[in-house]
């Protein structure tokens, strides 16, 4: 995924010379995960910039830039550090199209890792996409896959609106996959199916992508045909990928990192209900962080959900007649 990241973003600058690359350790050293590697070398100081540590700083001169005609791609180095840049976010970066009528067009991309399972200090595994989803004005997506990770990426630069991209922690070199060469577009608001099956989906996005996958095909085994629905975009939302899910299967399990009063998974719970109530065999269960602080790194692997809660959910929800 990590390579793929690298690949979209080189593509990309070749291809739009307005495209600037901005945040802490982005440029000299190629970014702490090596994302941006060689992107200083290849197109100069001029558009690969090194900012002090500031997410507030960044994201400002994310705005600046886009006002004055350049497409910036920032990086927030972990997505907890945003906190640091809500005032920004929220309240410039969000409302910028809104405020002046469409005299600015906000083309703004901000990436950030985030998730857990690699045990990282304080603040920076938090998930924070529903705060981000409930943002009106900015779009916001997660890839699961290293394809996808290259094609929403090339999409949300080349969108007209901001986008935060949420990049999986694990994923940089624990997700690999195809990818296809050339120019590669996702389209925002587009879920897809990653698994098939017809007795229970399970609603996921980013790497608990991956863990679900890898519980439908635990439990193919035992004859359950569990379907995964990956999610790709939670800002704009595929409604009409939950609905027609939950229609086929009946029953629903949503999962995610984040601490669960709050978390998007209530969004996609309530979408569920909204759009496919009286097509579902039993409620939805939910499967989340628990209503605590992110904890130290030797207990995250009590908080996250794992491969074995997921599919608990899924026999609970499967034993409701």
């Amino acid at each position: 995924m990590l390579d793929a990241i690298n690949e979209a973003l080189h593509a990309e600058m070749a291809r739009d010379d307005r495209i600037v690359v901005l945040g802490e350790d982005v440029a000299r050293n190629g970014g702490v995960f090596r994302a941006t590697e060689g992107l200083f070398e290849k197109f100069g100081e001029e558009r690969v910039i090194d900012t002090p540590i500031s997410e507030g700083v960044i994201a400002g001169s994310a705005v600046g830039l886009a006002m004055a005609g350049l497409v910036p791609v920032a990086e927030i180095q972990f997505l907890g550090f945003a906190y640091q840049a809500m005032h920004q976010i929220a309240g410039q970066v969000a409302r910028l199209r809104y405020r002046t009528r469409s005299r600015f067009e906000p083309q703004i991309t901000f990436r950030a890792p985030f998730g857990g399972g690699v045990r990282t200090p304080e603040l920076h595994s938090d998930s924070l996409e529903g705060q981000l989803g409930n943002l009106p004005g900015l779009k916001v997506v997660a890839p699961a896959t290293a394809a996808d990770a290259k094609g929403l990426l090339a999409a949300a630069i080349r969108d007209p609106d901001p986008v935060v991209v949420l990049e999986p922690l694990r994923g940089y070199r624990g997700i690999r996959g195809e990818v296809p060469d050339g120019d590669h577009l996702v389209p925002l608001g587009s879920a897809r199916t990653a698994r098939p099956g017809d007795d229970v989906v399970v609603i996921a996005w980013s790497y608990q992508v991956e863990l679900a996958c890898r519980v439908s095909d635990r439990l193919a085994e035992e004859g359950l045909s569990v379907r995964v629905l990956d999610l790709r975009s939670i800002a704009p939302l595929d409604v009409a990928a939950i609905a027609d899910a939950a229609e086929a299967c009946g029953r629903v399990v949503v999962t995610e990192e984040a601490a669960q009063t709050g978390g998007f998974g209530g969004e996609v719970v309530a979408t569920v209900v909204e759009e496919a109530f009286w097509s579902l065999e039993a409620p939805v269960v939910r499967v989340s962080g628990y209503d605590v602080p992110y904890p130290v790194g030797m207990l995250e692997e009590r908080y996250i959900p794992d491969e074995d809660r997921i599919a608990a959910a899924v026999r609970r929800v499967l034993e409701v007649a």
